[in-house]
């Protein structure tokens, strides 16, 4: 199993991340699968042989999310599916699924979801921007120009912020495109694996400000700090300036679920202004392909969590043209 998962991420069927999971959920050494199920005769497997194994994680390991316990399960089945396909087995038995629970992500509340003396995300970009030339630094490293772009690309690109999606897009994996003016960038090895993205217009901006800052470039350079080969350097360092920023302007928190404001704010802020802004006709299956998720995600950790406005009530009641 963890060698036909491989073999998949080498396809670019499969992300490294999904791959990293199944092989954590197999071998951990405490309560992995092969310490538990490792001697058992898999013709012998139950439905009760796996909640027993729950049983066990929960002892050993009582704090594990829904999700983690949801990933073991997927790897269970994983195995269980090649001795299927190889006739050692006539069936899988039921492996019921934990429920998870919903945890709604933080984002910057933007007008019309309140005043616009109270929005949070143009008073984010407005103070990164007064911020640029001020000497505001961490280790040496700015605020400036590059910084603001960034995450303006992020509020508008749907990308996330890793290392195998916004610090890995190089200019060859950029095309502008009109009619609608937007980029289309190729993500390679997103979490969700291989995907091209539709940019929103601010993005296509944001690109043509980038060649210009770096005139003399290649198309295998990156777009985001070229000279920073290292990229899980640049990313801990964003992140940490990113912090810096938000402390500096008492934006640490969502005012309204009380977590704490990460770049992946951005990300979130993005996908529930496509939401609001669109007063209810944004495509929700467009819109999770281009971001490279689901449509339950949104509905669970987004769009359940946003008012009804006028306008998506309007929607709702309409009666087509």
């Amino acid at each position: 199993m963890l060698n036909k998962s491989t073999l998949e991420v080498a396809r670019g069927d499969k992300s490294k991340g999904y791959n990293h999971s199944l092989k954590f959920s197999v071998q951990n050494a405490d309560w992995g699968l092969l310490d538990y199920f490792g001697d058992t005769d898999i013709r012998k497997l139950k439905t009760h042989s796996y909640e027993t194994f729950l049983n066990h994680v929960a002892r050993k390991r009582p704090d594990l999310s829904a999700s983690t316990k949801n990933t073991l399960m997927a790897a269970f089945r994983n195995v269980l599916k090649i001795a299927r396909d190889e006739g050692v087995i006539d069936y899988l038995p039921e492996t019921p699924r934990t429920k998870q629970r919903d945890n709604p992500r933080p984002f910057f509340r933007f007008h019309p979801l309140v005043s616009k003396d109270e929005d949070a995300y143009q008073m984010l970009m407005k103070g990164v921007k007064d911020m640029i030339g001020k000497d505001v630094d961490v280790r040496g490293f700015e605020v400036d120009e590059e910084l603001y772009d960034l995450m303006l690309f992020l509020t508008h690109s749907f990308v996330r912020p890793t290392m195998t999606e916004l610090y890995a897009i190089k200019h060859s994996d950029v095309t502008i495109a009109d009619d609608p003016k937007r980029l289309i960038v190729t993500v390679r090895n997103g979490k969700t694996g291989y995907r091209g993205a539709n940019t929103m217009p601010a993005a296509v901006s944001v690109y043509e400000r980038i060649k210009e800052r770096h005139p003399i470039h290649s198309s295998e350079d990156y777009i985001f700090y070229p000279e920073y080969d290292n990229r899980q350097t640049i990313s801990a360092m964003v992140q940490r300036l990113f912090k810096k920023v938000l402390d500096e302007l008492g934006l640490e928190r969502d005012v309204f679920t009380e977590k704490k404001h990460t770049l992946y704010s951005l990300r979130h802020t993005a996908i529930c202004m496509r939401i609001v802004n669109s007063e209810g006709q944004v495509n929700i299956y467009n819109l999770t392909k281009n971001a490279g998720t689901s449509v339950n995600q949104v509905e669970r950790l987004y769009a359940k969590h946003l008012p009804l406005s006028a306008e998506l009530a309007r929607n709702l009641q309409s009666f087509g043209k």
